[in-house]
């Protein structure tokens, strides 16, 4: 078989399975373990997949990542309360950085009087932010995902790597006891467990739907987390749990 071939193959198997792993590349392929990475650092650089340990996984859209401007509307008084808790924990001179989630969104659109810098790899957060003459956004490159608007793949998370924040404020599709922090979308979960590794305080908003859950895509221990930010209509007893791994709880209050 020959190498373009190979890498079509590769190409399809990935993007069918939306993950596959170097061994059973290797097997379906029969070629070695070492060809195969081969193929996906080069197929990596081209854009066409996302190589992680021990294998890639699709660069095309995810059914499970719900578009934009549903998530926006969704819970929306629990997230504008989350937001406005989590403001308080911004001071000047900050340097933070924040995901492409709806509740992110929210906390950009009260960063009104703010002289922070913020790295994002969402484009609404970027230009919510345009106006704030006080603020310094730097805008993550990277593959353009149409129905978050924003950016993900090798070339954002390679790029977080040349940075480090004070704080990062990032949202999820689940909490869970066992399970840990999880997204529907495995893209968002490489570049959000690349911004909690590389920020010094690490900060969850939720709202209650998304506690006790479990989502498609792990993206790290809930013990990475220094705080959750979450509404009062949470249940306290399960996050409980939290606090006894030392974790901050902040209820925000509704209405």
């Amino acid at each position: 078989m020959l190498v373009p071939e190979r890498q079509k193959k590769i190409i399809t198997i990935v993007n069918k399975n939306k993950t596959a792993r170097v061994s059973e590349l290797s097997k379906l392929l029969k070629v070695t373990e070492e060809t195969i990475r081969r193929d996906l650092e080069k197929l990596e650089t081209e854009g066409k997949l996302t190589r992680t340990h021990g294998g890639a996984i699709t660069t095309q859209e995810e059914e499970g990542d719900i578009p934009y401007f549903q998530r926006e509307v969704m819970n929306k008084e629990e997230k504008m309360a989350v937001a406005k808790e989590a403001v308080k924990m911004i001071k000047d001179d900050d340097i933070i950085c924040l995901d492409a989630s709806s509740t992110a969104l929210y906390l950009a659109k009260l960063l009104t009087n703010h002289r922070i810098t913020v790295l994002t790899n969402s484009i609404r957060v970027s230009v919510e932010l345009a106006n704030q003459p006080k603020i310094q956004v730097i805008l993550i490159g990277g593959n353009l995902s149409s129905s978050s608007l924003s950016l993900v793949g090798p070339l954002t998370v390679n790029t977080l790597e040349r940075y480090h924040v004070n704080k990062v404020f990032f949202s999820c599709k689940g909490l869970h006891k066992q399970w840990g922090i999880s997204d529907s979308n495995e893209q968002q979960a490489i570049v959000k467990r690349k911004m909690i590794e590389m920020a010094d305080e690490k900060i969850l908003l939720l709202d209650h739907t998304k506690l006790e859950k479990k989502a498609f895509a792990y993206i790290e221990k809930e013990d990475k987390i220094n705080t959750i930010v979450i509404d009062s209509h949470a249940n306290k007893t399960y996050l409980q749990y939290f606090e006894e791994k030392n974790i901050t709880i902040l209820y925000a209050q509704m209405g």
